[in-house]
């Protein structure tokens, strides 16, 4: 029986993903985009499930798009320019799940994160990389310009820094990384599930529904000017608060307890 592309594994409140083809380092192949759009479909609707972690299997976390189909695809009589426009459109829609996700998504990453693979990273909420661990957006060295991936990287790292990576191909080691903000943290490789895990579970303690209604706050207020933001992110704290478990989150913190969390 043929192992699936992509394999889901849950752990209390946190749900694991893990791209599935190593031995082509996990490429973002049709079959992989269709699974990961059905997983977060099913995540959503998932009240269980509090954080997920995004990893990949084998020596890396992803090497972008599968060139072989992606070349197999130009040659193929009925596809040519539909099947990329259909290909880049599927592969977009992927990574706009991932901020819309009622759960916040970590990226668990090694080895390397290119092209669309780096674009993967810069669309989960956090990630945390594996020291030796290499990010590029590196198709202009095949005669292909990173466009969709500049989409992610430059909403996570300065504008200089993401024009430079996108022109000269180059990569950026995972120190680099953390230092324009595309990582959370560098750790040891032996040490990066454990703090990938520790991470996953801090943020699964807290109250699920608040983190929900601020991961969407979150994104949303960025998109807005300074005032509308403001007046935005105002209104969901007047729902937060009229909570009931905020109320009790407050009365736990005043009496020094822990809170009785219903949600």
């Amino acid at each position: 029986m043929t192992e699936a592309i992509l394999i889901r594994t849950d752990e209390d409140d946190v749900a694991t993903l893990t791209l599935n083809a190593p031995d082509r380092l996990n490429p973002l192949s049709d079959a992989m985009l269709a699974e990961l759009r059905r997983a977060f479909d099913d995540l959503e609707r998932d009240r269980a499930i509090k954080v997920v972690i995004l990893r990949g299997a084998g020596k890396a976390f992803c090497a972008g798009h599968d060139l072989r189909e992606m070349q197999a695809g130009r040659q193929a009589e009925d596809k040519g320019a539909a099947y990329f426009a259909d290909l880049f459109d599927r592969c977009a829609t992927v990574m706009q799940m991932i901020p819309r996700l009622r759960q916040p998504v970590i990226a668990q990453v090694h080895g390397i994160a290119t092209a669309a693979g780096c674009q993967l990273v810069a669309s989960c909420d956090m990630a945390i990389a594996a020291d030796g661990t290499r990010f590029g957006v590196n198709g202009v060295n095949i005669g292909l310009f990173c466009s969709t991936p500049m989409v992610a990287l430059s909403r996570n790292v300065p504008r200089k820094a993401a024009f430079e990576l996108l022109t000269t191909g180059a990569f950026i080691h995972a120190q680099r990384a953390q230092e324009l903000g595309l990582v959370n943290r560098v750790v040891a490789l032996d040490d990066l599930d454990m703090q990938t895990r520790t991470l996953a579970t801090l943020v699964a303690s807290k109250l699920g529904a608040a983190v929900t209604i601020g991961k969407k706050a979150f994104y949303t207020q960025l998109e807005m000017p300074l005032a509308e933001a403001y007046a935005h992110t105002g209104a969901i704290m007047v729902e937060n608060m009229l909570w009931r478990d905020t109320e009790e989150g407050i009365a736990a913190f005043l009496d020094k307890r822990d809170p009785d969390w219903k949600r």
